[in-house]
């Protein structure tokens, strides 16, 4: 079922999967939308129960435990959306056994919705085939990865037909804004944005990074933003810090001062930690082998990625794939987001 075309019955039935390690705060996001709209319009036009794969508690990444959830396996709710809420750890499910179940709820015709590391699953379980997908931007590059194939942006949230998929966080209301006005028309969904303090409902295209904007201002001038930009986009052939500088009508040595000035490292250094920390996030998000996750952020063989990555990280790849996929809820990462 389209989330634009709801069915002629009391309320539209939505079930919130939510596995280990979910995103607590996106999966509220989502729904306060619809509780809103329920209560602005006096009846049931949205109903929802959450769901685990086994009916057992789960902890979200912020360490909430969710409890009283309904096995969703043996459930036998007659859902309209199905919601999949996953977070830090989603490779522990390609090849879960209840993604056959997905598979079937597929095959039913409900719309699926994958929130936050939620196109993981959807993949896995095969049904984004020839479809657009979002996910929150620290997990792109693992994606984009793992599953080539898959049309993958730097999208807000994706409606590509029966299959949603949301970056999370508060993109997660825009997604629910979403479906509610193209259910039930842009008055409602005014009312509900308003009541609970949502300034506009942004689109999906409008992108995680519009325009390079910081929320409380930018800390480091335009040409030093620039250069970083440029970094980020070529990690796999990195590009000369001399090419940098030119492409930014700087000579090399007012790029060196630039980043002297705002991060106190040099050029090479800043450019050398952002290709590490994206192989960091693919070395503990994915299952890909070491030598190609260096072949990818810019390395030319495996010697020379687990020395850099050893001298940054204080570990090899091998033993971080293990010991730094946990706690993730306390990591920092990407270490130059604030610059």
């Amino acid at each position: 079922m389209s989330p634009s075309d709801p069915k002629d019955k009391p309320s539209f039935n939505i079930g919130l999967l939510l596995l280990d390690g979910f995103n607590a705060m996106a999966i509220q996001a989502f729904v306060d939308p619809f509780r809103c709209a329920n209560y602005l319009r006096g009846s049931k036009l949205y109903d929802w129960s959450y769901l685990s794969v086994d009916g057992d508690d789960v902890v979200a990444s912020n360490g909430l435990t969710m409890g009283n959830l309904t096995n969703a396996v043996t459930s036998t709710g007659n859902f309209d959306l199905l919601v999949i809420n996953s977070s830090w750890g989603v490779e522990r499910f390609d090849k879960a056994p209840w993604l056959s179940w997905l598979r079937e709820q597929a095959q039913r015709g409900i719309t699926l919705l994958g929130i936050d590391t939620g196109a993981f699953v959807l993949a896995y379980a095969g049904l984004l085939l020839r479809k657009r997908a979002a996910v929150h931007y620290e997990h792109i590059a693992a994606f984009r990865e793992l599953f080539p194939d898959i049309a993958m942006g730097e999208d807000l949230f994706v409606i590509d037909g029966d299959r949603l998929t949301c970056a999370g966080g508060l993109a997660a209301t825009d997604m629910a804004l979403e479906i509610i006005r193209l259910q039930q028309g842009i008055e409602l969904t005014n009312a509900a944005s308003r009541y609970i303090f949502h300034e506009r409902l942004r689109s999906g295209d409008e992108g995680q990074f519009p325009d390079r904007r910081e929320p409380v201002g930018y800390a480091a001038p335009a040409k030093l933003r620039e250069a970083i930009i440029l970094m980020e986009r070529n990690l796999e052939q990195p590009l000369s810090i001399g090419d940098i500088a030119r492409k930014n009508a700087l000579s090399q040595r007012q790029l060196e001062r630039l980043f002297q000035q705002h991060s106190g490292i040099t050029p090479v250094r800043y450019y050398l930690d952002v290709r590490l920390d994206r192989a960091r996030g693919l070395v503990t998000q994915t299952e890909l082998p070491i030598v190609d996750i260096a072949v990818a952020c810019g390395f030319s063989g495996s010697a020379q990625f687990s020395k850099a990555y050893r001298r940054r990280f204080a570990n090899t790849p091998s033993r971080d794939r293990i010991e730094g996929r946990v706690p993730f809820q306390f990591r920092s990462f990407p270490s130059h987001a604030g610059v």
